[in-house]
């Protein structure tokens, strides 16, 4: 495992971030997003949906459970499990066919669904700090490539 650590000081560096990691991503990539509410996942995604070319808004689908944007150069299959109250209503929508499909899975809250996570991820945890600030961010992102 490797991680890396990125201190952002604006919300305009945390969405950079994202951006950046976009950029790199190639199909059948799993992001694991962690972090309380409020402290940057939307921001992050956003970048990181226009690193992979997606010109469409995106917004976290907290209520749909997953949204896809199929425009960028990978579609992205974005994930919001927060409300996810038992496992088997991932089965039900399917996940297995975007977890290892052609796009890229970004998904939100993945601690509660770490039973169905494969093995291969990049996981971004992303923590404020009010002593550093109020839009510091510490994004600590981990490759599991096993």
């Amino acid at each position: 495992m490797k991680t890396d650590i990125i201190e952002s000081f604006s919300e305009k560096e945390t969405f950079e971030t994202g951006f950046r990691l976009g950029k790199e991503c190639k199909a059948g990539d799993i992001i694991l997003l962690d972090g309380d509410l409020g402290v940057g996942k939307t921001v992050f995604t956003k970048g990181f949906g226009k690193g992979l070319g997606i010109e469409e808004t995106i917004s976290s689908p907290t209520f749909t459970i997953m949204q896809i944007y199929e425009e960028g150069r990978l579609p992205l299959y974005h994930f919001d499990v927060y409300r996810i109250a038992d496992i088997e209503e991932m089965d039900e929508i399917g996940y297995e066919d975007y977890f290892f499909g052609e796009g890229v899975c970004l998904i939100e809250w993945a601690t509660l669904i770490t039973e169905i996570i494969p093995d291969k991820y990049l996981k971004v945890e992303i923590e404020k700090d009010i002593e550093k600030g109020f839009d510091y961010r510490k994004i600590k992102i981990t490759r599991n490539e096993d």
